[in-house]
């Protein structure tokens, strides 16, 4: 699989048990960027290392969970220019920091300095933005204005900004979303009238793709799961759990779909683990 993307740098009801195989695949990855790359980035380092704090499985977070607790250190993260978004590092990484705090694995204190510096990257409609803006739809690795600006609010209020939390709901609860990943994170911020709107969007597979009519891919069926309970969450599990490869992890999605990238590929392995292991 092609290395397409450097590190990222300054520069949920829940199973019975976590999905073994997504598990021993991510406590393998996830040491091997910062020791391979001498950086840490924010798909093996964030999204997939959010997956193994939810899972209870936090051996093979070391060096990550030592990196994110010094946040005032995250300015020394070199990443290739190319690929280095500073306001979506710092998001993703705050966002990381913050399920690490919410476990138990990290001190408030840290977590209180990384959200004074994310409050500062909001916009002043409320929502965050990376450095690219809303160029294209999100991705697994990108996220997206909508789900940046929900994980961002989540951080920023457990780390006590709560005015800054305030603002992204208001942006929340009034943003028009147009995919079927803004359609989730619509009902996962707690607006009314978007299930039936979302569960109508679920191709025959069981899967999400990126617009009704779209074909199926991982992240988009891994966020409706995420934002659906019932039949049409059962059935989307079903196929994360059918699309699974041999090794654990799951094939990326990436926009436009099709393409090969690492870090897209332990992105959306990670956001299937977290849809598995079920919203918190």
């Amino acid at each position: 699989m092609l290395v397409s993307s450097l590190c990222l740098s300054f520069g949920f009801l829940a199973q019975t048990a976590p999905p073994p195989k997504a598990v021993v695949y991510l406590e393998r990855e996830v040491p091997l960027w910062s020791r391979q790359n001498q950086c840490f980035s924010c798909h093996n380092n964030g999204d997939a290392a959010r997956a193994l704090i939810r899972a209870g499985r936090t051996a093979a977070l070391r060096e990550t969970l030592a990196f994110l607790g010094a946040p005032d250190r995250w300015q020394l993260n070199r990443g290739h220019p190319a690929s280095s978004d500073r306001k979506l590092a710092r998001a993703q990484f705050t966002v990381a920091l913050s399920e690490a705090v919410g476990a138990g694995l990290l001190p408030q204190a840290a977590l209180r300095g990384a959200t004074t510096s994310l409050a500062a990257d909001q916009d002043a409609d409320g929502a965050w933005r990376s450095e690219s803006g809303e160029l294209q739809i999100g991705s697994p690795v990108t996220w997206g204005t909508p789900l940046l600006t929900l994980l961002a609010a989540q951080a920023a209020e457990r780390g006590g900004e709560a005015a800054a939390a305030a603002r992204a709901r208001r942006w929340l609860a009034n943003f028009a979303p147009k995919s079927q990943l803004e359609v989730a994170v619509a009902i996962l911020a707690g607006r009314e009238g978007f299930t039936a709107r979302l569960e109508k969007g679920q191709n025959a597979d069981g899967g999400w793709g990126a617009y009704p009519q779209s074909p199926s891919e991982v992240f988009d069926t891994a966020m409706a799961v995420l934002a659906l309970q019932g039949p049409a969450a059962d059935r989307g599990r079903a196929y994360l759990l059918r699309t699974q490869l041999a090794d654990g992890g799951w094939p990326e999605t990436t926009r436009p779909s099709g393409g090969q990238s690492y870090a897209q590929h332990i992105s959306t392995s990670a956001w299937a683990a977290i849809a598995l292991l079920g919203r918190r």
